[in-house]
């Protein structure tokens, strides 16, 4: 499967953005789906992930309350929608794909199929 992610940008502390992955080339629906993202010097972090049907999702401590993961499986895409956003939100965020069948994954090696990452940046 090939993942196109989109939507970051420049947003300022407390603001809202989303982003947003578009899917191709293997049944969409088959797959978990995940957010992470990687800030300059730090390693990649797992944000939140969505089972195929969207019954099931997993957040990071650090973006709980904050950021929603959806989906929409007839159009092939898998969004996060990120509320109340602070400066250490600031990072290159990827969308990546696991067939894993068993509970959602919280770590980026079960995930086969990565993006090629957005940048989000949040001014203070």
């Amino acid at each position: 499967v090939q993942l196109q992610a989109s939507g970051g940008g420049l947003v300022q502390a407390g603001g809202s953005l989303s982003v947003s992955c578009a899917a191709s080339g293997r049944t969409f629906s088959s797959f978990s789906m995940g957010w992470f993202r990687q800030a300059p010097g730090k390693e990649r972090e797992f944000i939140a992930a969505i089972n195929w049907n969207g019954g099931g999702t997993e957040y990071a401590d650090s973006v709980k309350g904050r950021f929603t993961i959806s989906r929409n499986n007839a159009k092939n895409t898998v969004s996060l929608q990120m509320n109340s956003l602070k400066p250490e939100d600031t990072a290159v965020y990827y969308c990546a794909a696991t067939t894993q069948g068993l509970g959602l994954p919280r770590t980026a090696a079960p995930f086969r199929y990565w993006g090629q990452g957005t940048q989000v940046t949040v001014s203070s």
